[in-house]
């Protein structure tokens, strides 16, 4: 019996050309329903949340689907997270009511950056965190990321020949924490900056 499912999904994007799916080109998206077409012997197409550049990593990326198949939600996330792992974890995956669409069902979305302030890049945090080996001022960061917090029209940030129907979005926080967002937690000097808001146009964070 087919059923929406919803799942959360986490991935290493270094070695991906983004989340969507392109002609010739690995991608996160279409690993995920490589996978799902071989368990469920024909095409399944999965709707992600958002989408993300190549080199990207996420958390806690959201995508859903319709599963033409009987097999349990639980079942279903181990034999993916087997197919797909180690760069791809699939974190929960629950039946969904029928009229759930993650990218249309989304409320929120948060990015985050983060900062080596290492002299030199670590092997270790290289892929996740930008190294930067000069000072700098975190006050001043925080004081000038306030300036995007709230309602705005982002205009300037968007791509030319941008189809969205507004490009007026809500930033609800911008806050600077140590420690990467993945990756070693112990990794000495690294902080990030995290942008939260209703949504974010191409390129725009």
């Amino acid at each position: 019996m087919e059923q929406t499912i919803k799942a959360v999904v986490r991935y290493d994007g270094t070695d991906f050309s983004g989340w969507q799916v392109q002609p010739g080109q690995r991608t996160v998206q279409g690993a995920i329903e490589g996978a799902l077409e071989t368990m469920a012997g024909q095409p399944v197409r999965i709707a992600g949340a958002g989408r993300t550049d190549a080199g990207v990593h996420a958390l806690g990326q959201v995508f859903s689907c319709r599963w033409p198949g009987p097999k349990p939600p639980e079942e279903l996330r181990r034999s993916l997270s087997q197919m797909l792992g180690p760069e791809i974890r699939i974190e929960s995956l629950e039946a969904a009511p029928d009229d759930f669409h993650a990218q249309r069902s989304a409320t929120g979305k948060r990015y985050a950056y983060a900062i080596s302030q290492s002299s030199e890049a670590d092997p270790f945090t290289d892929r996740y965190a930008w190294t930067v080996p000069w000072d700098i001022d975190r006050d001043a960061v925080t004081e000038i990321a306030q300036r995007v917090s709230g309602q705005h029209d982002f205009a300037g940030f968007c791509s030319s020949g941008s189809s969205v129907e507004t490009t007026v979005r809500t930033i609800h926080s911008v806050v600077l924490l140590d420690g990467p967002a993945v990756g070693p937690m112990d990794a000495t000097g690294t902080w990030r900056i995290e942008f939260h808001g209703n949504g974010f146009l191409y390129k725009m964070v």
